[in-house]
């Protein structure tokens, strides 16, 4: 157990497993005494002896971790056979404890940007619940990047960041790029829930020339699935279901705001790159995959 400020790091597994099940894997739980708590899985190359080691590491930091952080580490490792000069990789996802009671109401806080002074937010027939990506944000960067630089991989030499994030964590590295945008090397944003809010997001893209950037620009990749806006009828879906479920998709416009993400930041003289792809024949689930495996390659390729 470690603590960081008022954050405690409590290891799940403190002899840690066994390396014929999960190989240079662990997991904590992270709290303030207070919601939010967090689930953190941390993984780091299988020629690693330990983490007690000395070299020079990129980092990934996945948001959803309950569902992207094993996604994310097999991807990488699976690629190292064939790509033997592939730099040395940590992956830190950020997940919560597996009940319903917590996940998904935290995660609607964590993710969802504010409402910013001064600008006019869309009409919404519901109130929106409280924002927290602020406050989680800070907690990333204050809390659980320090923890795990001096805490867990004292003698390691951090190269460069990345975050990602996916559907609505896809929206909250948005949020992150426009104003934060010095926070990460690259920043990389899959299935965006830009139909947030009646698409309030898109509106304020032009708050990211505002911010000064003093050292070097982020990168930001977009991906998306052809599926996700228009999908094709299941062998064992019938007409009815099939047009419901269509129906509800289309009104997401998840390329048609991807599209025009992609058209509003490629010019932004705040970014070095910024990359935009289609996944065929990849619906909302298989798209966020296929985007973390090309993001990784995006980002250790500079």
């Amino acid at each position: 157990m470690s603590s960081l400020t008022n954050w405690t790091f409590n290891s799940l597994v403190p002899s840690g497993f066994p390396a014929t099940v999960l190989p240079n894997v662990e997991f904590w739980n992270v709290s303030n005494g207070i919601n939010p708590e967090y689930q953190i899985q941390v993984s780091w190359p299988l020629e690693w002896a330990s983490r007690d080691v000395e070299s020079t590491a990129l980092t990934m930091y996945v948001l959803d971790g309950n569902v992207l952080g094993a996604t994310a580490t097999e991807a990488i490792r699976r690629r190292k056979p064939v790509e033997p000069s592939q730099p040395d990789s940590i992956i830190v996802s950020i997940g919560y404890p597996l009940t319903d009671t917590v996940y998904i109401p935290q995660r609607s806080i964590d993710f969802q940007p504010p409402i910013y002074e001064g600008s006019k937010p869309p009409e919404s027939p519901d109130p929106l619940p409280k924002s927290g990506a602020d406050d989680f944000i800070q907690f990333i960067d204050t809390v659980l990047r320090p923890w795990v630089h001096s805490t867990l991989f004292p003698k390691v030499n951090f190269a460069r960041d990345a975050l990602y994030g996916h559907s609505f964590g896809g929206l909250f590295v948005i949020h992150t790029l426009i104003t934060q945008p010095e926070l990460f090397d690259t920043f990389h944003s899959a299935s965006p829930a830009l139909f947030w809010n009646g698409g309030y997001m898109l509106e304020q893209l032009g708050r990211l020339e505002d911010v000064p950037i003093k050292g070097t620009k982020p990168a930001l990749t977009i991906g998306y699935g052809s599926l996700e806006q228009f999908p094709v009828q299941r062998r064992t879906e019938t007409d009815e279901a099939f047009k419901e479920r269509r129906d509800l998709i289309r009104t997401f416009k998840i390329k048609d705001n991807c599209k025009m993400l992609y058209k509003r930041l490629k010019k932004s003289e705040k970014l070095r790159a910024v990359e935009l792809k289609e996944y065929k024949g990849q619906d909302h689930a298989g798209a966020g995959a296929s985007a973390l495996m090309d993001g990784y390659e995006f980002f250790i390729d500079w």
